[in-house]
């Protein structure tokens, strides 16, 4: 017999900050449909009013707009927030660079960083209590099964949830993605991405660098994210080999390493939060939709972090699925595939774009040789100098 507790109109798989943001905006959307929201871990927990967590995002004004849209921005303490007001980043030949900088280009911010647990509490806040969504936690997804008119979700605690749409937003590693049939493509970097916070001798002033440091250091990319105070993340992009050394050292040592790579950019560094290593991999899944099924970030893709745009790309898909769902006519089938390739349509050229454009300044400032070395390096000191190309890529990764 059919519980009718169990049946919903959208279900979504991952409770991360995809999942969690394509709830709200559904909710938004979709008035007075059955949602159901599905995460493997536990709601967050009250956060501390201090420290750092491991991991940033470097989130658009566009997307810090929807998030706004969302009820969720405001959730975020103005002092958990950093704006990006220039950007500097440097070949690898010692010389060449591109500044890229807010006010010159008529905007407040190029981005903001934010941590990423405030993001998912600030989230699951503005879910609290919204009328005809039902949340699932600590609810591990053990298998997926699609029919003609319905999804379900079998839950490892026996539970079932049943849908006419389930979204994967579940990661890299999405069980919804396989279930599903949906290939992918993935293929590792042999590089890990070290993440950790420090305190600086000198003020940041509210400055991200990145320093691409060439095919002597196997294509490795140092990133330096402004934080609240006299603080930074880094995201150092570098051989596997490598990294396994970065993160096998005490704290000073590290914080002497990354201060020498920085070329002593913010004076001496303090290591503030433990470093972090996450193994780098680019993933396309060959299609977003499939009948009853749609899919949503890390689940869709994953690109290289050194542009900063993994979260950006999927918090796109999530404002864009929404608006699918919440545009069509009323009564009509949330999991119908010709809705869902409408949105699998709207996400292609942007994703696609940044796929190409990710992955191929990783390939160029891999490339061995003097040629490569000189193409990427006067190509940055060029784009450097034509105002009209730093703005088109400056609005582009604003959204």
């Amino acid at each position: 017999m059919v519980n009718p507790e169990t049946q919903f109109d959208v279900a979504i798989a991952g409770g991360g900050m995809i999942g969690a943001a394509l709830a709200r905006a559904l909710a938004l959307e979709m008035r007075g449909a059955r949602l159901a929201l599905v995460s493997r871990e536990a709601a967050p927990a009250p956060l501390p009013e201090t420290g750092f967590d491991a991991r940033v995002y470097a989130l658009s004004p566009g997307n810090a707009a929807f998030l706004a849209r969302l009820g969720a921005w405001r959730g975020i303490a103005a002092r958990h927030l950093t704006p990006v007001h220039r950007m500097l980043v440097h070949g690898d030949d010692g010389a060449s660079r591109i500044e890229f900088d807010a006010y010159r280009s008529g905007a407040s911010e190029l981005a903001w960083i934010v941590e990423d647990r405030r993001v998912q509490a600030a989230l699951w806040r503005a879910l609290d209590g919204l009328e005809g969504l039902t949340l699932y936690c600590a609810a591990p997804v053990r298998d997926l099964q699609v029919s003609e008119r319905r999804a379900a979700l079998l839950l490892e605690d026996g539970r079932d949830i049943s849908a006419q749409l389930v979204v994967g937003a579940d990661g890299a590693h999405s069980l919804v993605r396989e279930r599903a049939g949906i290939a992918s493509a993935a293929r590792a970097y042999g590089q890990t991405a070290v993440v950790a916070n420090f305190a600086c001798e000198r003020p940041h002033h509210n400055v991200a660098f990145q320093w691409f440091q060439g095919r002597a250091r196997q294509g490795a990319i140092l990133a330096l994210l402004p934080l609240p105070g006299d603080h930074v993340s880094i995201v150092w992009s570098t051989a596997s080999a490598h990294a396994e050394r970065l993160l096998a050292l005490e704290g000073d040592a590290l914080a002497r390493e990354v201060a020498e790579a920085a070329g002593h950019a913010l004076g001496e560094m303090r290591l503030v939060t433990p470093p972090r290593g996450f193994p780098l991999q680019r993933l396309a899944a060959e299609r977003l939709a499939a009948p009853r099924i749609a899919l949503a970030g890390d689940a869709a893709h994953v690109v290289h972090p050194l542009a900063g745009q993994g979260a950006n790309l999927g918090l796109q898909d999530a404002q864009a699925l929404a608006a699918v769902l919440g545009a069509r006519v009323p009564g009509r089938d949330a999991g119908d595939l010709a809705l869902l390739r409408r949105y699998e349509r709207a996400r292609a050229e942007a994703i696609l774009a940044m796929r190409a454009t990710v992955h191929g300044l990783h390939r160029l400032f891999d490339a061995p040789g003097p040629v490569a070395a000189r193409l990427r390096n006067t190509g940055l000191q060029l784009a450097d100098r034509l105002p009209v190309l730093k703005n088109l890529l400056i609005r582009q990764a604003m959204g």
